[in-house]
This record gives structure tokens, C-alpha cells and sequence, in this order.
């Protein structure tokens, strides 16, 4: 790595939005730190970042499910001698079905990735970044944090937290040169639906946005020093907008529609 270019980190990096956020701050002149829990992916994913940028790019394979991993990984960073410009808080994981039906295990597990480790790596970072100060941190949220998730429900929570989380944040740290900016995607084309099991879905079977396009306008936010970005098509901003002035009831039966299992086929 290179003593002169600044940090980045992005977590669930190996692949979609992760992957996109990565290569593009390597594009942007920054180092990198990669992690995901996929070891078979995230190393290729970094060496072919390395290889079409130029940036010193390591790779950290954790599973920031536990807290041992999420520690672990922040040891990696500290052992860098290096401050942290850019934090992409980008891991996370989805399950579609009933909530009466779906595992409790497999529920445990979107709370552990998304809501628990968010928050694990947000405290060690952002501590380092206000005593350093400056530094930028992008979490990944989701449309879905403003909808109620029938056929979805744990998953929409999760990135109903990181919504309220990043947005409290922010307003925390409005004083200082930190800052938090919330990325809120929608149905993007990546591996999401197939790891959720939600292909028979009609959102699983959907067209989907870019998730090039995703990670540009979430990084074009982050340097601008936004709280927030609907990311995507039109279409998905249009969602954005149309979520800010229906009710509950109504977006919640909207989802269902879109979630439900076997809807791909109704």
C-alpha cells in the first residue's frame, strides 16, 4: 500500500454493491481493505480491484456475525498505522417467507449482520475518526427501511435500524468533520434474492438496478456530505418519493404483493 493515498474500508465486498463501492474508491485514489465472510470470492474480487487500479488493496475475510470476527477485523485496520477516510458499512443479509414459517436462526443472523455488526464497526471507527478529525462513513440501508416487510419482515427492520442509526449519527456528529451518510438501494442486480430464496417472488424475478449505478450515487452522496440517497433507476426514486406519503397499511400490502412467496407466478 501506499503511504501517500488514503484509507478506505468496505465490508460485504466481494461482490454487488460491496464490490462496486470498492472499485470505485480504488478509482478515487484510495487503498483498500475488503472484507467479506465469502474467503473464496473476496480474495479474487481484491487482486482484480489491485490488478485494474493500481491500489494497495488487502483483503480481510470475517464473519462480522461474531463479535470475535468484527474485532478481529477492526485489529486489521488499526494494524495498518493508518486512519480511515472512508468506512463503507456495506454487509449485510436478507430472508424472504412468513415469519411463522422461516427459521428463528436464520432471523438471528440478519439481526447479527446488519443491525449488530453495523454497530459494532460504527463505534470503533467513528471513535477513531472524530479523535483523527475527519472521516467519511456510508451505510447501507435501503428502500426497504422505509416499508413495512410482509414476507420480509426481520430483513426491513434490520435496515429500518440502520436508518434511524445512520440518521442519529449524523446529526450527532453535524458539528465536527465526520460525516454519515445513508445508502438507500433498491432491487439491485445482485445475489440478494438468491441467497433470500425469494426467486419465486415477483421482486426476486423484477428488473433490477445496476449496481454500478447504486454505488456512484451513493459515493457521489458521501463526498457531498449528505445525510442520505435513494440509489438507483428513476424508478426507484420514484418509490422513494411515493414512501414518503403512503400509509403503513398500504405500503405494507404493496410488499406483500411483491414478496410473497410464489407472487412471481400470480
Amino acid at each position: 500500500m501506499d503511504q501517500n493515498r488514503e484509507l478506505a474500508i468496505v465490508t460485504g465486498a466481494s461482490s454487488g454493491i460491496g464490490f462496486e463501492l470498492a472499485r470505485q474508491l480504488a478509482d478515487r485514489g484510495y487503498d483498500l481493505i475488503m472484507n467479506s465472510a465469502d474467503e473464496t470470492r473476496l480474495q479474487p474480487a481484491a487482486d482484480e480491484i489491485a490488478a485494474r487500479t493500481g491500489a494497495g488493496v488487502q483483503a480481510v475475510a470475517a464473519d462480522l456475525r461474531r463479535y470475535e470476527d468484527a474485532e478481529r477485523f477492526i485489529a486489521a485496520v488499526t494494524a495498518t498505522g493508518r486512519p480511515v477516510a472512508v468506512a463503507a458499512l456495506n454487509a449485510g443479509v436478507g430472508e424472504g417467507g412468513a415469519f411463522l414459517d422461516t427459521d428463528l436462526e436464520d432471523e438471528l443472523e440478519i439481526v447479527d449482520l446488519n443491525v449488530r455488526s453495523t454497530v459494532h464497526l460504527a463505534k470503533r471507527l467513528l471513535r477513531s475518526m472524530a479523535a483523527a478529525g475527519c472521516g467519511r462513513m456510508l451505510i447501507t440501508s435501503s428502500i426497504a427501511s422505509t416499508v413495512p416487510g410482509s414476507y420480509q419482515a426481520v430483513y426491513n427492520a434490520s435496515k429500518s435500524f440502520l436508518q434511524s442509526f445512520s440518521q442519529a449519527l449524523q446529526n450527532e456528529l453535524k458539528d465536527t468533520p465526520v460525516t454519515v451518510t445513508a445508502l438507500m438501494p433498491g432491487p439491485t442486480d445482485t445475489d440478494f434474492f438468491r441467497r433470500a430464496d425469494m426467486g419465486d417472488t415477483r421482486v426476486g424475478q423484477g428488473e433490477k438496478d445496476d449496481p454500478a449505478q447504486v454505488a456512484e450515487q451513493g459515493l457521489g452522496a458521501l463526498f457531498a456530505g449528505k445525510d442520505k440517497v435513494v440509489a438507483g433507476s428513476l424508478k426507484t426514486k420514484a418509490q422513494g418519493m411515493a414512501s414518503k406519503i403512503l400509509p403503513d397499511s398500504l405500503k405494507a400490502e404493496g410488499h406483500r404483493r411483491m414478496a410473497e412467496p410464489g407472487s412471481a407466478d400470480q
